[in-house]
């Protein structure tokens, strides 16, 4: 397929394979539009679960809304035009949760002032990023335990899809069972999931995209999704203002308060949070090479730092690289024309934002289950049969869905590799940095016991 390579037939280099050197990954200007539409459409949620959550911490809703689609579309499109990463940016589930229910329930802190430990968190990123000790950090990482990240995050995100579409359910006695399978919202999720598995095994391109939107329209047949009842429906937007949240961040209040213990675990859970996503999903896009060396990671990290930075100023709590950029990657998305598309339909939503929702939670969960699936194909490389390896690694893969945390799956990784190896007489074989990686994790949990 033409990729737009050159401008007037002068052999001049046009601007967008400059930007994402589109021809030297293999990819072209339609595969990577339609891997960024699959990548927003299975993350449009975070439009409207962020903005409840920050709601229960006292944020206005209509300005969180705002924060959180600015605060997006300006760290994807830092992630996809100076790291040319396939990979959407946004603030993290999880971390939204200790903002919301922990720094400003638990410890009544004002939003105001958890957005300024949210800042202190960005600024520490940023020197530990420049100071090159985030990429000695994932540099120091056993290519045992970077495969493993990656399967744990695929198990991690199809746990996702079958508790969304209801097909897992919670319980009191096993914590999780089998959910209502009869139910219309888990059956049109398994039609959808057989579906999109079926176009993918005829190699329907945007098949995972496809599935989504078939799925929404069977919704919408069966009733378990409303249908819009005309074009003025559509249309009934208020485009949500940014005011009451924009540079409200009290950084005198944070630093007042004395809330290190705050910002070290905003720091630490968002920096393996993410690191651990770069690394599974780099390694999914073909980013990351023999050697376990991520091209770009710099420039990824400080994108990460930044744009940390900016969600504080704009009133969310920290942005995070997502683990649903695998939807889109899993599409052939390899370059940061991906993360462009996806940051310019953030805008957009801004004015369509009732279309966004009227995809459900049931018609991405296929998609997360089918990515998931797709991700585990690493576990090959895991060398199971050497114990301090094979450990290690199960921990890193069980750790994350069943602690529903990435950064838990990291942790349990390192600290068992650290202390395994060690006691196996392989002193060698751990680095200053994973001792000083497992030191900060277990600090880390003893902080959040007590």
């Amino acid at each position: 397929m033409k990729t737009n390579v050159q401008l007037n037939g002068a052999g001049e280099v046009s601007l967008t394979e400059k930007l994402f050197k589109l021809k030297q990954k293999g990819t072209d200007v339609k595969t990577e539009v339609l891997a960024g539409i699959t990548t927003f459409v299975a993350l449009a949620y975070i439009i409207f679960v962020n903005p409840n959550i920050l709601a229960d911490a006292g944020i206005p809703k209509e300005a969180a809304i705002a924060a959180t689609i600015y605060s997006t579309a300006f760290a994807t499109l830092l992630m996809g035009v100076w790291a040319n990463f396939p990979v959407a940016v946004a603030p993290g589930m999880g971390l939204n949760a200790f903002f919301a229910y922990y720094v400003v329930g638990v410890l009544h802190l004002p939003w105001q002032v958890a957005l300024g430990a949210v800042f202190f968190s960005g600024v520490l990123f940023l020197i530990l990023t420049l100071g090159g000790i985030r990429q000695a950090i994932i540099k120091a990482v056993p290519m045992n335990l970077k495969y493993s990240i990656g399967i744990g995050i695929g198990l991690f995100i199809a746990f996702i899809g079958l508790k969304n579409a209801g097909i897992i359910v919670s319980d009191k006695a096993t914590f999780v069972t089998v959910g209502k399978l009869t139910a219309i919202e888990p059956l049109l999720a398994c039609v959808g999931l057989i579906i999109t598995a079926v176009m993918i095994a005829r190699k329907v391109k945007g098949a995972i995209l496809i599935g989504i939107l078939t799925t929404t329209l069977l919704g919408m047949f069966f009733g378990a999704v409303p249908v819009p009842k005309g074009i003025q429906d559509i249309m009934s937007f208020q485009l949500p203002s940014l005011a009451p949240t924009f540079m409200q961040l009290d950084i005198a209040g944070a630093l007042a308060y004395g809330i290190f213990s705050i910002i070290f675990t905003f720091t630490i859970v968002e920096l393996f949070d993410n690191m651990g996503t770069l690394i599974g999903l780099t390694n999914k896009a073909k980013l990351m090479n023999d050697k376990g060396e991520i091209e770009n990671l710099d420039k990824a990290l400080t994108t990460d730092a930044l744009g940390t930075l900016v969600s504080a100023a704009v009133g969310t709590s920290t942005v995070t690289s997502y683990v649903e950029s695998a939807a889109g990657i899993a599409e052939g998305g390899k370059t940061g024309l991906t993360a462009v598309t996806v940051a310019i339909l953030f805008l957009v939503a801004l004015v369509f934002s009732p279309l966004i929702g009227l995809v459900p939670g049931f018609a991405t969960a296929p998609a997360l289950v089918l990515v998931g699936a797709l991700m585990i194909s690493s576990i090959r490389h895991v060398e199971f049969d050497d114990i301090t390896e094979g450990l290690p690694a199960f921990m890193t893969i069980i750790m994350m869905p069943l602690t529903f945390s990435i950064a838990n799956g990291f942790a349990f990784g390192f600290i068992s590799y650290t202390f395994l190896k060690t006691l196996a007489g392989r002193t060698k074989e751990v680095s200053l940095f994973m001792w000083l990686i497992s030191a900060a994790f277990l600090i880390n949990f003893y902080m959040r016991l007590h």
